[in-house]
């Protein structure tokens, strides 16, 4: 891709740019401006994105799991509430690739860099931030003292958890589903907004949101990967009943104390809107207007 002003951004100011594009655009079931949770509302994701450049700035020169302990316990300081462990955990390996690397060429060494001492590092992380539907796992439990590296770790936690997969398969969903989904609409011409909440149905559609299947379990969290493809197969957006499969999927999932929220999907979002902004697939400075943003 060519290369657009977002190359001269640090890191952390991509990670932070990611973080406010993700929770902007109006993606079923998740937190977006006028739609909040309970426990967490549009501002606390935008003051918890405002801090987190600093320690993922500094992921190359630290390591992976310093830098996320110290984003993961950034936001504690001006939020009561977790908002975006699992995008930390995704932006620190694509913040720590050389600057002259690709992300899909400098993450596999990345990943395969991690030590156990980054695995005690994230343990801590998650730890802190106390992510809903956690549970116990037979095998390195993030309660118990690690004796494997972070990627090892987290291949044991792949079949349960989409963020803890992309460790274990070299972020192929992003590479292989999220980025070419957000490029194909934006290559349509497709407003912004649009083409997030595009990847996100793709994503959503294909994978079965791991957040979903630990708080309701395997069968909703399939109930919901269907529905994502139903509102796609419909035309959303060109369609009125894309548009009305759209709404109603919406309301399903904010039901039962959002406890439907497919919040391992938005996590991937962010990591390929990450990219995006770095591969120059996203220009910045961004197109004046309101369409240029949204449909709507």
């Amino acid at each position: 891709m060519t290369p657009s002003n977002a190359s001269s951004l640090s890191p952390g100011q991509l990670a932070q740019i990611a973080c406010l594009l993700e929770v902007s655009a109006r993606k079923p079931g998740n937190v977006y401006p006028g739609r909040g949770f309970v426990d967490a509302n549009f501002v606390d994701f935008l003051l918890s994105a405002s801090v987190i450049a600093a320690p993922l700035d500094r992921a190359r020169e630290i390591g992976v799991g310093a830098s996320i302990l110290e984003a993961v316990e950034a936001p504690c300081r001006v939020v009561a509430t977790n908002t975006n462990l699992g995008m930390i955990l995704l932006f620190a390996p694509l913040a720590a690739v050389p600057e002259d690397r690709s992300l899909q060429e400098g993450v596999p060494n990345v990943l395969e860099s991690t030590t156990i001492a980054d695995t005690r590092l994230v343990y801590r992380a998650i730890r802190h931030a106390r992510p809903g539907g956690l549970g116990s796992a037979p095998d390195q439990d993030v309660a118990d003292e690690p004796s494997v590296t972070l990627v090892e770790a987290m291949r044991l936690a792949a079949d349960r958890d989409l963020v803890a997969a992309q460790y274990a398969n070299q972020f192929a969903d992003m590479f292989d589903l999220a980025l070419p989904a957000l490029r194909a609409a934006l290559a349509e011409a497709r407003p912004l907004e649009t083409a997030i909440v595009s990847a996100y149905l793709t994503v959503l559609a294909n994978r079965p949101d791991s957040l979903i299947a630990r708080k309701r379990g395997n069968a909703e969290a399939r109930q919901a990967a269907q529905r994502a493809a139903e509102v796609l197969t419909a035309g959303w957006p060109d369609t009125p009943t894309g548009r009305s499969l759209c709404e109603t999927f919406d309301g399903w999932l904010r039901e039962e104390g959002h406890s439907r929220n497919p919040g391992a999907t938005a996590d991937l979002i962010a990591a390929a809107l990450f990219a995006a902004l770095r591969d120059g697939t996203i220009r910045l400075p961004r197109p004046a207007g309101a369409t240029a943003w949204s449909i709507d």
